[in-house]
């Protein structure tokens, strides 16, 4: 990638550079299907969502679902999602993005909680897997948070990219914890599964375009 400044973005993928709202709606209103619960709109689930996802579904069952409940609806939500993922594009912008940041001499990687597997072959199917030095999906159990991930994300990238220097982009409040866990900055964008409102309680910028995250990043890593 040539001479790097030191400024690294960490992309979130799932709702972030990945545009995938609708498809992330319909799997989970098959999932709340499995236990006869009404479907609810984008604008419900965004004023909603949390992780761990458990959590998110004890606020619209008003328990937390038992294992055999979770397991269900975490496969009834991932074969939905897989099944009409293939609609999906990337958000507005992110190609553009992605080459100016990196033409600037900056790097950036991807960390996401899609499953790992499956995200690689995504990512390079959308031709874009040479804008990263890394790409890392979760392994292990889904539903939990991105924390621990972020630990291994950086430590991977040791010595490459320092926390200090690195910015978090993502669509969730979970993005912005993981990455004060990890002594990084984060912007979030409000074009995926979080409301503003609810991303503003996360008390670090919050930006309506990928193109103003990526300025903000630069800001913030400057």
């Amino acid at each position: 990638m040539g001479k790097q400044s030191g400024a690294h973005i960490v992309w979130d993928w799932n709702g972030t550079l990945f545009h995938d709202n609708e498809a992330v709606i319909g799997a989970t209103n098959a999932a709340f299907g499995e236990l006869g619960l009404e479907p609810i709109t984008l604008e419900q689930y965004r004023a909603l969502y949390c992780v761990p996802v458990p959590k998110f579904y004890e606020r619209l069952l008003g328990r937390l679902p038992t294992g055999a409940e979770w397991e269900l609806m975490d496969a009834v939500f991932h074969r939905y999602y897989a099944e009409h993922r293939v609609r999906c594009g990337l958000a507005e912008g992110a190609v553009e993005l992605l080459a100016g940041w990196r033409s600037a001499g900056h790097s950036q990687s991807i960390l996401s909680m899609y499953g790992h597997e499956e995200l690689v072959p995504l990512v390079r199917g959308f031709g874009i897997e040479a804008h990263f030095i890394r790409v890392d999906g979760r392994t292990g159990p889904s539903g939990g948070s991105k924390a621990e991930h972020m630990v291994r994300h950086l430590g991977a990238l040791a010595g490459a990219v320092h926390p200090e220097r690195t910015v978090v982009i993502g669509d969730a409040a979970d993005d912005a914890l993981a990455a004060l866990h990890v002594g990084a900055r984060a912007v979030l964008y409000t074009g995926g599964s979080h409301s503003r409102a609810s991303l503003e309680e996360a008390g670090v910028p919050v930006v309506d375009t990928l193109a103003e995250a990526v300025a903000e990043a630069e800001r913030l890593a400057a």
